[in-house]
């Protein structure tokens, strides 16, 4: 069967769901503070991202990571990812994009099949979770056996390139129930090797950097003044370009 490639941009706002739209993005990953590897962002920010993207536009799918650091949560925490998970569908969004291990770093079962029972009968998408388990194949495993719907993966590796053989093996091992979506690190000179390998959708970020110093001095970096990330049209596009798409 051919498989037709989709697109998934990372963005923060509703600048980055138009230039989604713009690159031909079937979704996007709403998140904030993607340098941290994203955090839920804003019931304000999802509703903004929902009406831009509008009929013609991407999915809206959330993330919904309710702290930084691992994906090991306690009850508190738990509790606020479901009704983010609930706020998000209630926003608009078309899914949700979500990740608990255990105190082993196992795929958490229990955690996993709240959320998943929070979203009701939408979208659901194992995020890079998988990447931090032993055994990316059993995760992939436990993930289909909870119907998600795809999973976020770059293999086990900081970028998706260099776990290449891995999303290769989690491709075979999918057999067409679940999807497998390559991401971290993917840009024009990687794409077309990732595409090649028979994934169902890449994920980028197409982000850059802007510095706003301004002359102001804070007491320390972790202040958060001096810059911050945002989605850049041209990689966008020159992703798409490289995939001859």
């Amino acid at each position: 069967m051919t498989r037709t490639l989709a697109l998934e941009l990372a963005v923060q706002d509703p600048a980055g769901v138009r230039i989604a739209t713009e690159v031909g993005a079937v979704r996007v990953e709403l998140a904030t503070a993607l340098a941290l590897g994203g955090l839920t962002p804003s019931q304000a920010t999802v509703e903004l991202a929902v009406e831009t993207a509008g009929d013609s536009g991407p999915e809206v799918h959330v993330l919904i990571r309710p702290r930084a650091g691992g994906f090991h949560y306690d009850a508190d925490e738990l509790v606020v990812a479901e009704r983010d998970v609930r706020l998000a569908l209630a926003s608009g969004a078309a899914g949700v994009v979500i990740g608990a291990l255990d105190a082993e770093g196992r795929l958490d079962s229990d955690a996993m099949t709240r959320l998943r029972d929070a979203a009701g009968g939408a979208s659901v998408t194992l995020h890079r979770a998988i990447d931090v388990t032993a055994d990316p194949l059993a995760t992939l495993a436990a993930a289909r056996s909870l119907g998600l719907r795809r999973v976020l993966t770059s293999g086990g590796a900081s970028a998706a390139i260099d776990g290449i053989d891995t999303l290769r093996a989690l491709v075979a091992a999918a057999e067409g129930e679940i999807e497998i979506m390559a991401g971290s690190g993917v840009d024009a000179a990687t794409a077309p090797a990732l595409a090649a390998i028979g994934v169902d959708a890449l994920h980028f970020s197409a982000k850059r950097a802007v510095r706003e110093d301004g002359g102001v001095r804070m007491g320390s970096a972790s202040d958060g003044v001096g810059g911050y990330e945002v989605t850049d049209r041209d990689i966008a596009l020159g992703v798409r370009a490289a995939l001859g798409l």
